[in-house]
């Protein structure tokens, strides 16, 4: 009798884990991608009852586009799903600046050569529950709500032959957004779509990609898309600022 228990026990664990439907479905994965952002900005930096100089960055400091490289973890169970995603941002620009700049209670007179460095990590921490998933044997579409914490840690630098000042940036803003996804002719060419954001006394902050990714192999996935971010500070810790990101990126993921 014992042995007929374990053994029914046992057929049933083995029927739960392969016959499952979808909400228990494991998945995991890892990708790395570049992102060609063009770049667009302004900067304020006050101390105390100094007020800074309102500056484009890129016409009166001369910071240039760059690369941004980024790395990204999930895991999913059912309709579930968790993602860690980290990319680096590194600006930097040498100009002779055209009129006085204050910042941070420093002032750089017009003529001077400057050079500025902006130097970020940003890091999120993504939820996203799927409360429409509609999956079959040559298609699928599925429709999540996303709930993250977009974390800055970061400083801007301005330097030259006789003042150097630096202002730490770190700002972390929670989002509430959507994502979607359209896989075909079982999942080997997927459309994916995220938007997420919010506003709050006088800033917001909002990040929307979308993307092509055929797997040519199990379980590779190559992917291109296009992004846009931006990031609006209001007076918080001196610091007046608007940042936006807009471009192709491409990358390369391992999933399971």
């Amino acid at each position: 009798m014992k042995k007929n228990f374990i053994a029914a026990l046992a057929t049933l664990s083995v029927m739960i884990i392969f016959c499952a439907p979808s909400v228990y479905a494991l998945g995991f994965g890892a990708q790395a991608r570049v992102w060609i952002p063009t770049f667009e900005g302004e900067l304020r930096v006050d101390d105390g009852s100094v007020t800074g100089t309102e500056m484009d960055l890129q016409d009166d400091l001369g910071i240039d586009d760059e690369y941004f490289p980024g790395a990204e973890a999930f895991f999913g169970i059912g309709d579930h799903e968790i993602t860690v995603s980290f990319s680096q941002i590194d600006l930097s620009g040498s100009k002779k600046i055209s009129k006085d700049i204050t910042f941070n209670g420093d002032t750089y007179p017009a003529g001077t050569n400057v050079d500025s460095e902006l130097t970020t990590s940003m890091i999120d921490l993504e939820y996203q529950y799927k409360f429409l998933n509609l999956e079959n044997i040559l298609a699928g579409f599925s429709l999540g709500l996303i709930a993250k914490v977009k974390f800055f840690d970061g400083e801007f630098n301005l330097s030259s032959s006789a003042v150097e000042s630096r202002e730490d940036i770190q700002v972390p803003v929670p989002m509430l957004g959507l994502g979607a996804k359209i896989g075909i002719l079982a999942d080997v060419l997927e459309a994916r779509a995220k938007v997420a954001g919010i506003g709050y006394d006088g800033s917001y902050s909002y990040d929307a990609s979308a993307d092509i990714s055929v797997n040519p192999f199990p379980f590779l996935n190559i992917y291109g898309g296009y992004r846009i971010m931006s990031l609006k500070i209001d007076d918080v810790e001196d610091i007046y600022t608007k940042m936006d990101f807009y471009g192709p990126y491409a990358g390369l993921a391992i999933t399971f």
